[in-house]
């Protein structure tokens, strides 16, 4: 069954996961829903060149309405309840469907934030049209360059425990949130494990392209259309986020020490393929050394991201996936 999530203000949470949040939508395992998330501040779009015609009325209204705010800086659409989610199951979100529903992005900097904050200690905002060539969607950076878009959602989260309360939008955690992670394209696949019931996943912060480390603190940020199918999984047990796309299984690892995350991602890999792969842990090591590739999620979200890739084709004949 597929459902529309209504981008209204009544269905936005602003810079927060909660487990007391009052779910906007239910729907049980299997469903698909339709998103449309907003992001940027119209204002801002405004004094710097972008013409009112093509700032969203959705934005408008979300900006002027939604007064709860904090501590974080993201429009985040939900929570939606799933049906007979229980804490230590896990949520898989399948993205069907990521298309930026308006022909621009922006990208900034602030002051005290990014990766070079001494070399920018001022803000900044460029606003980037898109252009569509040959079938192809295009960011058009300036004469001489334009980027091929590949969309994906920044914001995807459930609820943190309850013992939690109210949690800043911007690290990413267990709960998933702020992952920022490029390979969450089209196609790809979300695991999230869950702690409260329902899960109460929430999205938003579309990207419509994003080099590893987003070191400016931000991508080519801009409103998106997607489709997303949730299902319940009990037949897994995950402790912290993985991820898998058409060709690679990804594993995740987040810590305010870049080292640290580092670590993580590789010890999930290896409790992955213990796991479900039926590897022995010390092959499993070796495994990661000749195989897996670390790469930087992001740098500027206070807990840094680590991701590790490892190729679905090296496999033989796996029993399974995820």
């Amino acid at each position: 069954m597929l459902h529309y999530l209504k981008p209204s203000p009544n269905n936005v949470h602003w810079g927060y996961y909660d487990a007391k949040l009052p779910p906007v939508l239910h729907i049980n395992s299997g469903d698909s829903v339709e998103v449309n998330t907003f992001s940027g501040d119209p204002k801002r779009l405004s004094d710097n060149g972008l013409n009112d015609e093509y700032i969203p009325s959705e934005l408008k209204k979300i900006h002027d309405e939604v007064n709860d705010r904090g501590p974080g800086k993201h429009i985040l659409f939900g929570p939606i309840f799933i049906k007979n989610a229980k804490p230590g199951d896990v949520l898989e979100i399948k993205f069907k469907k990521i298309t930026p529903s308006v022909s621009f992005g922006y990208n900034h900097f602030l002051p005290n934030s990014g990766t070079l904050p001494d070399d920018y200690p001022y803000s900044k905002i460029k606003i980037i049209k898109f252009q569509q060539k040959n079938n192809e969607y295009l960011a058009k950076f300036n004469k001489n360059i334009n980027i091929p878009l590949q969309p994906f959602f920044g914001q995807l989260g459930v609820a943190p425990a309850l013992e939690q309360g109210r949690i800043h939008s911007s690290p990413p955690g267990s709960h998933g949130g702020n992952l920022d992670n490029k390979e969450l394209i089209q196609g790809s696949t979300l695991y999230l494990p869950i702690h409260v019931d329902g899960a109460l996943f929430s999205i938003g912060d579309g990207h419509s392209i994003q080099g590893d480390g987003e070191v400016s603190i931000s991508a080519l940020e801009t409103c998106m259309n997607g489709v997303i199918e949730l299902n319940l999984r009990k037949d897994l047990t995950l402790n912290w986020p993985m991820a898998e796309t058409q060709s690679h299984l990804i594993s995740m690892g987040l810590n305010s020490d870049l080292f640290e995350a580092s670590k993580m991602a590789v010890r999930n890999m290896i409790d992955y393929l213990v796991r479900y792969q039926n590897i022995d842990r010390d092959d499993a090591y070796h495994l990661s050394s000749i195989a897996l590739d670390l790469h930087v999620t992001q740098l500027v979200d206070g807990v840094k991201g680590i991701h590790g890739i490892l190729p679905k084709n090296i496999f033989k004949s796996p029993s399974k996936w995820l």
